[in-house]
């Protein structure tokens, strides 16, 4: 399938989100457009606030399950210890059948806020998608790009010159796609605009260079361009590290800080976003699960600071606004919802939460309140293990007698099957008692 202005190749569902969040992102554009101010940067800003809000009430609905959690945990523990050193199956049902009850009696579920993060993953990938390939979806940006790709497909040295530029790297395939090699005029045309988008400004004195008579197509592109990338001073179209370089080579130190601001701020605008999350246990729990998944939330939360902050240096500047963008509104978003929370009144969020579990434990045709529920499962469980064990013990006692009685061999059959007397230990004899054991257990 041909690519439609650098929009990349996803599943269904994904297309249909990047689509969705692409025609948001033209009509910010377009608004700025009209008032004067055509400029990518701001967009991405108001693209990115525009999205989190909308997102809100799921991050309400995250932050509301970690403090029921935290309010949990003393519970959970102790059904945890209660078990600790019981790994029968019986045990492990019982415990499951316990901890369930008191995530009924909080009014969450056991998945917490999987379904949460399962809606926001693919939109939050879909942004991120939407501000990587902008001339996809935002057609004006797109259209500073005409005439000059179409003056490019005129020369025959074009497709590998662009391949040597530092945008190309990432699209070599695309280079030896069939839509490409057999010359399909609307791929070639995304290809190339693929690689131009990416090019840094010493990529496009390359090209000047190289094709001197298309000097007015590139002047008008790389002025538009500039005009649309242009972010306090930055070009959001070249990676901080470009710039830096450039900077260091032209002797324009002041540029250099510009460029390191990206990356810096954008770790610590993630440190201060993580900062403001609700605090979790980190005290161990005896729980070596537990215990590891939080060692390694804790780690993850001091490594993303750092991670963000080098991929910020290499790539365009445009992710690098992004993620600060995205950090600083995570970060008043969690002021404004740790305000909310602590406003609520949890003894009285939890008996809503009973009274909504007891109503779905009416519909299921149960009654009584979730403890009684949960001690009275426990009970059935172990009491059918018991009966189900006596059941056993009496059909091998029956068989043993019967055999005992009626044969002084070795072995026997009966209508139950086969059974061998005082087998050695080890021996083939005592497998096959195993298997009428297992046989009589199951009838």
């Amino acid at each position: 399938m041909d690519i439609l202005a650098t929009k990349t190749g996803s599943f269904f569902l994904m297309q249909w989100i990047q689509n969705l969040l692409g025609l948001i992102m033209d009509g910010i554009f377009r608004v700025l457009n009209a008032i004067g101010i055509p400029n990518i940067g701001l967009a991405i800003i108001i693209f990115t606030i525009v999205i989190y809000i909308c997102l809100l009430p799921l991050t309400i609905r995250q932050q509301k399950f970690s403090k029921l959690q935290a309010k949990m945990n003393p519970e959970l523990q102790k059904i945890r210890d209660k078990y600790k050193d019981r790994k029968d199956n019986d045990s492990m049902m019982a415990m499951n059948q316990e901890t369930n009850a008191v995530y009924a009696k909080y009014g969450v579920s056991p998945t917490g806020s999987c379904v949460q993060l399962l809606i926001q993953m693919p939109i939050l990938w879909a942004l991120y998608r939407v501000i990587y390939s902008i001339p996809a979806y935002v057609g004006q940006v797109k259209d500073a790009f005409y005439p000059l790709v179409e003056e490019l497909m005129n020369k025959s040295d074009a497709s590998t010159f662009l391949q040597s530029l530092s945008g190309a790297s990432m699209y070599a395939k695309q280079f030896t796609n069939e839509s490409f090699t057999s010359g399909v005029t609307s791929y070639i045309q995304n290809t190339y605009i693929d690689v131009l988008y990416r090019s840094s400004t010493t990529d496009w004195a390359a090209l000047l260079e190289k094709y001197p008579d298309l000097s007015s197509s590139i002047t008008n592109t790389t002025d538009l361009l500039s005009r649309y990338n242009n972010f306090l001073g930055l070009n959001i179209g070249d990676s901080p590290s470009v710039t830096f370089h450039n900077a260091i080579a032209s002797g324009a130190y002041l540029m250099c800080v510009a460029a390191l601001m990206i990356p810096v701020l954008s770790a610590v605008t993630q440190w201060i976003s993580v900062k403001l999350m609700p605090n979790q246990n980190t005290q161990p729990t005896g729980d070596s699960t537990a215990d590891s998944m939080a060692q390694s939330m804790k780690t993850m939360n001091i490594m993303m600071p750092i991670m963000s902050a080098v991929f910020c240096f290499t790539l365009p500047a445009g992710m690098g606004i992004y993620w600060i963008a995205g950090a600083v509104i995570r970060g008043i978003q969690q002021i404004v919802i740790n305000k909310h929370i602590d406003k609520i009144d949890w003894e009285k969020e939890i008996e809503k939460n009973k009274a909504k579990a007891a109503k779905k434990l009416e519909k299921a045709g149960l009654t009584g309140n979730l403890s009684s529920y949960a001690e009275k499962s426990t009970r059935t469980i172990q009491a059918a293990a018991s009966e189900q064990q006596q059941q056993m013990d009496q059909r091998r006692l029956t068989r043993r007698e019967r055999i005992t009685k009626n044969s002084s061999a070795s072995s026997t059959v009966d209508s139950s099957g086969l059974y061998v007397s005082n087998p050695k230990k080890g021996s083939i004899a005592e497998k096959i008692n195993l298997v009428s054991d297992y046989n009589d257990y199951n009838r």
